[in-house]
């Protein structure tokens, strides 16, 4: 926790040290940010023999950085944030159109009486298997409204399968997405069992507050650069 604080302040600092130019605020901002390092690992950040932080650019190559902050920096890049830390949708224009497919899976834990009412079609809001593979259909194609930074996927394909696990009273779901694109369809498959999920808990709710839906998770994606992908593998 203290080192992602540190990392912050680093970069509030090289955001300050660049956009101001008037050497006494450079100084008193590097004097700050020594204070801050000397309060957390005891020593203020090297610079070498002879040198002046004050002749020393505070550039991202040259700044002093916690150890195993600027590592995980590197290897941890998110499409998803941009170079100023800020959420941005990614721009796909360049990547190559392919079939890419999606299949997901959740389970909806419903109680040995609410399993009961369902498998007897007793549910007095009706048909409960049916209208959730509706939902989860409808689901899949409103991912991008939300979702807010997916892209607006042309769909060819969306399935919703539920099956009733008697074993542990559950509803089991398994949706799959497909599209011809240029980025995958892993939300579309993950919401459309979600949704589906959802509704079965909507409609059963009045039977058990006990309901629990888990295990939403992707079971297999293929297409992109990334190829195929598999769970179980």
């Amino acid at each position: 926790m203290i080192l992602r604080q540190m990392a912050t302040k680093l970069h509030s600092c090289n955001r300050y040290l660049h956009t101001n130019k008037n050497s006494a605020d450079l100084a008193n901002a590097i004097a700050e940010f020594n204070k801050e390092m000397e309060s957390v690992f005891g020593d203020p950040p090297p610079v070498g023999d002879g040198s002046s932080m004050n002749n020393l650019p505070l550039t991202q190559d040259t700044a002093f950085v916690p150890p195993g902050i600027k590592e995980n920096v590197n290897e941890q890049q998110l499409t998803h944030i941009n170079k100023s830390g800020e959420a941005q949708m990614v721009d796909v224009s360049i990547k190559e159109t392919t079939k890419r497919v999606a299949i997901a899976g959740c389970r909806v834990i419903l109680g040995q009486k609410a399993f009961s009412m369902v498998s007897e079609n007793q549910i007095t809001k009706g048909d409960v298997l049916t209208v959730a593979k509706i939902a989860g259909v409808n689901g899949a194609k409103q991912t991008s409204n939300l979702i807010p930074l997916c892209h607006n996927i042309s769909l060819t394909h969306i399935r919703v399968d539920l099956t009733l696990n008697k074993n542990d009273f559950s509803v089991e779901i398994e949706g799959e997405a497909a599209t011809t694109g240029k980025t995958g369809v892993e939300m579309e498959a993950m919401t459309a069992v979600t949704i589906a999920g959802l509704t079965v808990y909507d409609m059963c709710k009045a039977a058990s507050k006990d309901i629990q839906i888990t295990d939403v998770r992707l079971e297999h994606k293929m297409g992109g650069k990334s190829g195929e992908w598999s769970r179980n593998k």
